[in-house]
């Protein structure tokens, strides 16, 4: 390390505490106006020319946004079709009817699992909340359990739908990782599974049985009818909800052709016909699309439902997601800003130097940012920024795994300055420590296993 490596750490370092402050002080400023501003800072800072730090600002988040903006957005829309199409009622009566009462965390884990895979945490929390409270309700009325039924059911829900949302491809998070880093969405994919597995049974069924008996939380009354009066109104043709197997395919069915891209390329040979329909197929723009198409058309409009109906569901599920959009674009600008700036050569050296893990590296930066700004998303793309030179100086980091370290840090201690904490809380009709000791401590265990999960799948041949 040279004189010009310190001062570019000292410029990464004071724009990390620079944007932490625009955020969370009294200042209280838009993450994506911290953002810009940081990045105009770095670049002022470090002497690059008025006019390519504009350039350098405005790719970084077109490039980002193009990346990722399209698929977040084709999300929004999937889970909303899926909720409208009473694919979670079709789920939650299978749960009840089925389940015996101390597999149902486990069961509530899995329907989570597949209901998270296209939808954000709030989102797929929201969809679920009809499911959690029919079967809690059911199960506080038998008194067959010690505490509170619905953190006995809530608990595995909230474990599997965090672990999908920073650990999955197609949620923003990992998929703004990825394209920060070059990494490989099939790799990245089938590495967020194996390590959302344990994570999601350590932070759901394990710890919920642990919890449970301490907490005597239940939501308010008119809370849990509005949602049991939700969820019988939920679906838009009016008519009982699909199958079982139609649920589940229209759920999964983007992941299906993501992974199918992602198989096809280990055991296909380059210049296959096949591989270039699954490479087609596979890329999360088009799966997405797809998805989107055919639930529509299977849960809906093949129905008859009203396409009018469908329409408007559809314009309106985008509304919410117009805020992460614009962070992530305004991440996008300070990752290319940073990389510009040469900042990412300065953290190469420092982590050659130090020999510190460049995975390890990427969880805690992720991790501090997330807990001091309120944002998984800032955390996973500042670290990413920060990061992105390491991918291609060190050919023997594996960009996927770094990638998935960065979502899985994003996730630690998800606490008061998050949406998802307050959702979660107003939700059930916890108290501040009820909230703390449910998705607070979820999010660190789920975190810290994936944590764990990467650095023993790092310890193996790369999957690609």
């Amino acid at each position: 390390m040279n004189s010009s490596d310190i001062a570019l750490l000292a410029t990464a370092l004071g724009s990390v505490i620079f944007l932490v402050v625009l955020i969370v002080s009294r200042i209280r400023l838009h993450p994506l106006l911290a953002l810009i501003i940081t990045s105009i800072g770095v670049g002022l800072v470090t002497g690059m020319p008025g006019e390519k730090l504009i350039k350098s600002i405005e790719a970084g988040a077109g490039h980002t946004l193009g990346a990722v903006g399209l698929v977040v957005a084709l999300g929004a829309m999937l889970g909303r079709i899926l909720a409208a199409g009473g694919v979670t009622e079709s789920i939650a009566n299978l749960i009840i009817t089925r389940t015996s009462t101390r597999m149902l965390p486990w069961a509530m884990a899995g329907a989570a699992f597949i209901i998270g895979i296209p939808m954000f945490f709030e989102v797929g929390l929201v969809v679920l909340l009809p499911l959690i409270f029919s079967v809690a309700r059911k199960l506080d009325e038998t008194g067959s359990i010690k505490g509170s039924a619905y953190v006995y059911v809530g608990v595995p829900v909230i474990a599997a739908l965090a672990s999908m949302h920073g650990m999955v491809p197609p949620h923003p998070g990992p998929l703004t990782a990825i394209a920060s880093l070059n990494a490989n969405i099939g790799a990245t994919m089938l590495y967020g599974f194996i390590a959302a597995i344990p994570a999601i049974i350590l932070g759901g069924p394990v710890y919920g049985a642990i919890v449970t008996p301490r907490l005597k939380v239940k939501p308010d009354q008119g809370l849990i009818d509005q949602f049991s009066q939700d969820a019988a109104e939920g679906a838009s043709t009016g008519k009982a909800p699909p199958s079982l197997g139609l649920s589940l395919l229209t759920a999964l069915l983007p992941a299906l052709l993501m992974l199918c891209h992602a198989v096809a390329e280990l055991v296909l040979p380059k210049g296959s016909a096949l591989l270039s329909i699954t490479d087609f197929l596979g890329d999360p723009g088009i799966a997405m699309l797809v998805g989107v198409l055919f639930a529509a058309w299977t849960l809906i409009i093949g129905r008859g439902g009203n396409s009018e109906l469908l329409r408007t569901q559809l314009s309106a599920s985008v509304k919410p997601i117009a805020n992460v959009l614009l962070i992530i674009a305004g991440g996008g600008a300070f990752q290319h800003v940073l990389g510009d700036a040469k900042v990412g050569d300065a953290i190469m050296h420092l982590s050659q130097q130090f020999s510190l893990s460049p995975l390890l590296l990427g969880w805690i930066i992720s991790m501090l940012l997330s807990v001091s700004t309120g944002s998984a998303t800032v955390g996973i793309v500042g670290a990413s920024g920060l990061l992105a030179p390491l991918v291609g100086h060190d050919p023997s980091l594996n960009a996927s795994l770094l990638a998935l370290s960065v979502g899985c840090g994003s996730l630690f201690f998800n606490y008061a300055n998050h949406a998802g904490f307050w959702l979660v809380k107003e939700s059930f009709g916890m108290t501040m420590g009820e909230a703390t000791a449910t998705i607070s401590i979820i999010q660190s265990i789920v975190s810290v296993v994936g944590l764990v999960m990467v650095l023993l799948m790092n310890l193996a041949p790369p999957l690609v």
